[in-house]
């Protein structure tokens, strides 16, 4: 019996990464749709619950990913409407790869640490990956501010958080430099998550600061997100804090993204969102 994956891609063209790490992550066969949406999706969850026996369904499964996670979010209780009785499949949201990446930094970031009580701060954190590490960190016990460059937007985002997971976040508008460095004192951890190849934070500030302990940009792109951060910092002492950089955790988020297709497979009822995937990621850290 063939391990099926569908990837459902809110996008016109299915991401080509999600695409290759299914198969990575032990899919014998992948059918990659783009443009899904809400009202459209139905029909292919349909041919996904009624064709194998209720013993073979663990071998078909589905992916939805695209860069816009509210519409993916739409799609996915779109998805789950469609269940009934035995007649489901698994299922793995990581739209914008948002839950595998923050999963990943986080991780890294509790990794043989306590950060209850801690104050996070998220820089440009109102994107995906943002929004889901704030998340995180505050499911974790830390106190999290997200920083945008209009507090109206910012707001949102937090509101979005509080909507979804229900933690409380602090809105920072910080579209400077000066501002963001501003809106890091006293906290203890700084955590870049802003579009590739933009400065948010300059390294003489994090640098200078007394309270730091942690800073991790997620920003592969040079320039990097948090200057004096390195790519490949896992765990680097520099100034009397420990760095994280892209792909100091980018390795942990590939493996954690294998691992989570790979137990689509085992049983036909899993859905693996951002609480499962953070789940699994502390499992596997270090």
């Amino acid at each position: 019996m063939k391990k099926l994956l569908y990837q459902f891609d809110i996008d016109p063209l299915p991401a080509v990464f999600d695409n290759v790490v299914g198969y990575d992550g032990g899919a014998d066969h992948i059918t990659a749709y783009g443009g899904v949406t809400a009202a459209n999706v139905g029909g292919l969850v349909e041919g996904a619950i009624f064709t194998r026996g209720p013993r073979d369904k663990k071998n078909t499964a589905l992916f939805i990913g695209g860069s816009n996670v509210a519409e993916g979010q739409a799609v996915l209780a779109a998805v789950q409407k469609k269940f009934f009785a035995k007649f489901r499949v698994s299922v793995m949201f990581d739209c914008n790869g948002a839950n595998t990446t923050a999963a990943a930094a986080v991780a890294w970031l509790a990794y043989g640490r306590q950060l209850k009580d801690k104050r996070a701060v998220v820089l440009a954190g109102t994107g995906p990956v943002g929004q889901r590490a704030a998340a995180l960190l505050a499911r974790e016990g830390a106190a999290v501010a997200i920083t945008g460059r209009k507090l109206e937007v910012v707001q949102s985002a937090c509101d979005a958080i509080k909507s979804r997971f229900g933690a409380d976040v602090k809105a920072i508008a910080a579209p400077t430099l000066a501002e963001r460095g501003s809106a890091i004192d006293g906290a203890e951890i700084v955590l870049a998550t802003g579009a590739a190849g933009i400065m948010l934070l300059e390294a003489k500030r994090w640098q200078e600061s007394s309270t730091l302990e942690l800073v991790a940009d997620a920003n592969a792109s040079p320039p990097a997100g948090i200057e004096g951060v390195a790519l490949g910092d896992r765990g680097t002492q520099s100034h009397g804090k420990i760095l994280f950089g892209p792909l100091g955790f980018g390795a942990l988020k590939l493996a954690l993204h294998r691992a989570c297709i790979a137990r689509l497979f085992e049983q036909n009822d899993l859905l693996l969102d951002a609480e499962e995937i953070y789940a699994l990621a502390k499992t596997m850290v270090g």
